[in-house]
């Protein structure tokens, strides 16, 4: 399911397009997941989703699924992964932080093309 009704061919925009949708779509999952484990003050929730939401999280996250990733899928990560990225955080290896983009950029093209079914399926994965 998506959000609007735009029509776009998600191999055709560039992977930080990608990612930068992907960085929502991997977020809202993780904050759902969240609050509905428990109902909890606002700055809990926000103190956890930050645990999951990172360059290093996203990393270890990517190590989970990487084996399960179609060549489609492996080939859009490695587009995110490989892009010239402006900056890098404090908070993360470069390393990290190009794997997370990569992460980002598949969850992106997964949600464009309306595949959201896969998206659960690795959002499983990776909470288990």
């Amino acid at each position: 399911m998506r959000f609007t009704e735009n029509n776009v061919d998600p191999k055709s925009l560039s992977p930080l397009n990608l990612a930068f949708v992907g960085d929502c779509v991997y977020e809202i999952m993780v904050r759902e997941t969240l609050v509905c484990a428990a109902n909890r003050p606002v700055n809990d929730l926000h103190a956890e989703s930050v645990k999951y939401v990172c360059a290093k999280a996203q990393t270890q996250a990517f190590e989970k699924i990487k084996d399960l990733l179609t060549e489609d899928e492996t080939a859009q990560f490695k587009r995110g992964r490989n892009a010239k990225l402006g900056h890098i955080p404090k908070s993360a290896t470069v390393a990290e932080y190009h794997t997370a983009t990569g992460v980002e950029a598949l969850f992106g093209y997964l949600y464009l093309s309306g595949n959201t079914e896969r998206i659960k399926e690795l959002f499983k994965i990776i909470n288990s």
